[in-house]
């Protein structure tokens, strides 16, 4: 979470004593700046002191998202700032009864559980109960679930519900949305608030530590990028692109016109996915993220075109068959992908048409903090939000001494992103991409070793037969491809043993001391 009590002694330090040095800002800050900026209708006995304060924050470099979308807070406060009103009773704990002993998470857990009349009926039955029986996610969650065909967003998730199935309800004369609840303390509630409207801080977008090139021959990428498994940045790629000249909002929506394409687990038009990612301000805002977009609509499979660095996919030999493997993704600032490994053991790569990503990036043999997979790697622990991740975890990779690879990659340009690599992505703007994933003979052994694993059925993604994927695959590279897995065992086999074969020097040198050693 925030910390907000831990950072509240600091406060309360600062306040008593304003001449000592005050190197933790960053957590105060967050709480002090937002609490003034959801509470200045509010009368507070501490007004000047936040007043204050909020300017100190502007001047660390740490702002909200300015955009008109509505932000749904209640007036919730971190729970730090209770102890900052000596006189203050947490009205959550009041108006909860009983259940005030329960989290947060745990309470928002339970109401998950009801329906949408129930959810209606518990607000009503205290100030904290209609703080967590509006709160946008559940709304969001009711909203999905019973939608199935496209929806059009009303400015909450709340209302958009209701005037999905209660058209003739007037959803304008309700206020529920502009609701303040004086004395409302809770981190949890708090930090959803938070990292839908914190902008990226400058500090996490300034390591820029990939790799880039321009104008390399296909030889160069295999020999330096793609065999030794390493992230590279290419440039001048997509130049001669149809897509790069012309996909904007106005042309895909002209093109595609009435076609739904797939948003989370439903599917939508581009002029009802737009109209929501205008409208919505949230911590993990809908992505676009369409692997049949070139069958529903051709001519977007033909306005680009597989840089020559990527053009081996193996997995075409299975034709129909093949599991997903292209996907369009459009997106509003904040939306992205957390942290994750891409499906299959491919390689991927992705390049930016319109827009601007954040790029994170750790090798394989080095877990993400924050991240937790499952022993078998079937399952992910991760914080809820991309914003979460760098709030309360980015910072701790400045000190390790192998640090993740970073980079913004802009429109133009194309980012390769080897198999094993853990990675996270967030646009920085509304941003349209493609992105494929393949396998080529440098990772082929490695895609096979995957598909064939005891648990392959639950890790395999893409395609609906996950249990005969690898025999298939198999079959069909030694159909089209006869003696390529043979080869590229041996060579690995080749490889291993020349590793493994010490040199005369090795031989006879101590390696703990670094000097001859002999035997007689």
């Amino acid at each position: 979470m925030l910390g907000c009590r831990s950072t509240l002694y600091q406060t309360m330090k600062r306040k008593k004593n304003k001449s000592k040095n005050t190197r933790n800002k960053t957590t105060k800050r967050t709480v002090s700046k937002t609490r003034n900026s959801i509470s200045k209708k509010q009368e507070s006995p501490h007004k000047e002191e936040y007043e204050e304060e909020e300017e100190e924050d502007t001047e660390l470099g740490f702002s909200l998202k300015t955009s008109a979308a509505p932000s749904h807070t209640h007036g919730v406060q971190p729970l730090g700032n209770l102890y900052l009103n000596p006189g203050s009773v947490n009205s959550r704990n009041t108006g909860l009864g009983n259940l005030q002993t329960l989290t947060d998470e745990l309470v928002l857990d339970i109401l998950g559980l009801l329906g949408a009349s129930h959810l209606g009926v518990l607000a009503t039955v205290s100030k904290s109960f209609c703080v967590f029986a509006n709160h946008e996610p559940l709304w969001r969650n009711l909203v999905l679930e019973s939608v199935n065909n496209g929806f059009l967003y009303n400015g909450s998730w709340k209302f958009t519900y209701i005037v999905a199935h209660y058209p003739s309800f007037d959803v304008s004369s309700t206020g529920v949305s502009g609701l303040r609840v004086r004395d409302f303390y809770s981190d949890y509630l708090f930090q959803s608030w938070l990292c839908a409207n914190l902008e990226m801080k400058p500090e996490w977008l300034e390591r820029d530590n990939i790799i880039r090139r321009k104008g390399i021959s296909v030889d160069e990428f295999v020999l330096n990028f793609e065999e030794p498994n390493k992230p590279v940045l290419l440039e001048g790629c997509m130049d001669n692109w149809v897509a790069y000249e012309k996909w904007d909002r106005d042309y895909l929506v002209q093109l595609c016109g009435d076609v739904r394409f797939s948003v989370g687990p439903v599917e939508m038009k581009l002029e009802e996915y737009f109209r929501y990612s205008d409208q919505a301000r949230e911590e993990r805002p809908l992505y676009l993220f369409d692997p049949k977009f070139a069958e529903k609509v051709p001519k977007l499979g033909l306005e680009y075109e597989v840089p020559m660095y990527f053009q081996e996919d193996l997995f075409s030999v299975l034709g129909y068959e093949r599991p997903d493997y292209r996907w369009i993704i459009i997106g509003p600032a904040g939306s992205g992908s957390s942290f994750h490994i891409d499906p299959n053991s491919t390689s991927a790569w992705n390049a930016v048409i319109k827009g601007s990503k954040k790029w994170v990036l750790f090798p394989p043999d080095l877990i993400p903090p924050g991240v937790h997979p499952s022993p078998d790697g079937a399952e992910v622990a991760c914080p809820v939000s991309i914003i979460e991740w760098f709030m309360n975890f980015y910072m701790t990779t400045k000190t390790w001494k192998k640090k993740p690879i970073e980079c913004i990659c802009k429109a133009g340009e194309v980012i390769f992103v080897p198999n094993g690599w853990w990675h996270l992505v967030i646009n920085l703007e509304e941003s349209i991409a493609i992105t494929q994933n393949y396998a080529s003979r440098r990772n082929l052994l490695n895609v096979l070793d995957f598909l064939r694993r005891p648990n392959a059925h639950t890790l395999v993604s893409g395609t609906r037969d996950r249990v005969n994927l690898y025999d298939k695959f198999k079959n069909a590279i030694e159909t089209s491809l006869p003696g390529t897995i043979d080869e590229l065992v041996q060579k690995a086999e080749e490889k291993k043993a020349q590793q493994k074969k010490l040199s005369f020097w090795d031989s006879v040198a101590d390696s703990k001391v670094g000097a001859f050693k002999f035997s007689f």
